[in-house]
């Protein structure tokens, strides 16, 4: 007897066995658009963690209001619109807060582990490529100065493609507020555009060097070292709060006096990726080991440090797939 062969459902008849009721199948439908929902919701809020809540809602609401798609249109757009007003609602839900980025108590980082799962290629290698380089920290931070329609205007023009008849009917309003919209947020975006060469799938030799020699500088306590790695005009800052590190003379006091009171060799650092830039994981001696304490990303322009953002939260370890404590 010949043995019978697993066949793969098509997206139409899991769109049938969903609409009959099926979750399982609905999840196997949405799955391949899973993550780049996740991205687009983490560019329009800037917090990894409200961008898992905004994606798990937008799920919800798709499976629950699926029996109005029917299989008309694109799915994927389908589910952009829902991600997109989803996340116009939560940006609503807060409150208010401070133009600059640094004040901003929300902004986290992206681990690259996650980002890895965005498509490689597809049909519009262009698109393919904006949506792998407009993760960089700076464009997200600056993403966020820009009233949320902006926001919502210039990721679905500049980077998902839509034309501006689609932006005007998922926003309620028309192609000319659109356009004027994209033109402010442009201008709003100033210099803040994804960094050139950013990459997910890898860092250039000339970041995983600077990494190389900040990480060693550090555990040698070598303040000059590290101070050497940057730019003049190089900036060091800890979201939410306010207070900024300008130059390197501000950073190098910083690191002789803060961190561990200067004792940095005390602590741990670990190599790792966000944003399409290197960055470390930093853990803090406990009893017995080492624990977690914080994510610091690097921004790197011409092999050196243009700008050190710290992220003093453990609960983002788990997302970058680092333990909470390590042995010493």
């Amino acid at each position: 007897m010949a043995a019978s062969v697993a066949t793969t459902p098509s997206p139409d008849e899991l769109l049938q066995a969903a609409l009959a009721g099926d979750q399982a199948s609905f999840g196997r439908l949405v799955e391949p658009h899973a993550r780049e929902l996740h991205v687009h919701c983490y560019r329009m809020l800037g917090s990894f963690h409200d961008a898992e809540d905004a994606t798990q809602e937008t799920l919800l609401r798709a499976w629950r209001s699926l029996p109005t798609f029917q299989g008309r249109g694109s799915l994927r757009a389908w589910l952009y619109r829902i991600a997109t007003t989803t996340c116009l609602k939560a940006i609503r839900a807060r409150r208010p807060h401070g133009a600059d980025s640094s004040t901003m108590p929300y902004l986290e980082p992206y681990p690259d582990r996650l980002l890895d799962d965005l498509p490689a290629d597809g049909p519009d290698p262009a698109a393919v490529a904006a949506q792998r380089t407009s993760v960089a920290l700076a464009f997200v931070a600056a993403l966020q100065r820009l009233t949320a329609r902006q926001r919502a205007v210039l990721l679905l023009r500049d980077v998902l493609d839509w034309k501006a008849s689609e932006v005007a009917r998922l926003l309620g309003t028309s192609v000319p507020a659109v356009n004027s919209a994209l033109q402010r947020a442009r201008a709003g975006l100033g210099r803040a555009a994804p960094l050139a060469g950013v990459s997910t799938r890898s860092l250039s030799r000339q970041d995983r060097v600077v990494l190389d020699r900040f990480m060693e500088a550090w555990q040698r306590r070598d303040i000059d070292g590290l101070v050497g790695l940057l730019r003049e005009d190089a900036v060091l800052h800890m979201p939410p709060q306010a207070l900024r590190y300008m130059g390197r003379e501000q950073i190098a006091g910083f690191l002789r006096t803060v961190p561990a009171e200067g004792r940095l060799d005390r602590i741990r650092l670990l190599a790792t990726r966000a944003n399409g830039q290197p960055a470390v994981a930093a853990y803090l001696p406990s009893d017995g080991g080492l624990e977690a304490y914080g994510v610091m990303v690097l921004t790197v322009v011409d092999e050196a440090i243009q700008a050190i953002t710290g992220f003093q939260d453990p609960s983002l370890f788990a997302a970058f797939g680092l333990p909470q404590t390590r042995p010493r």
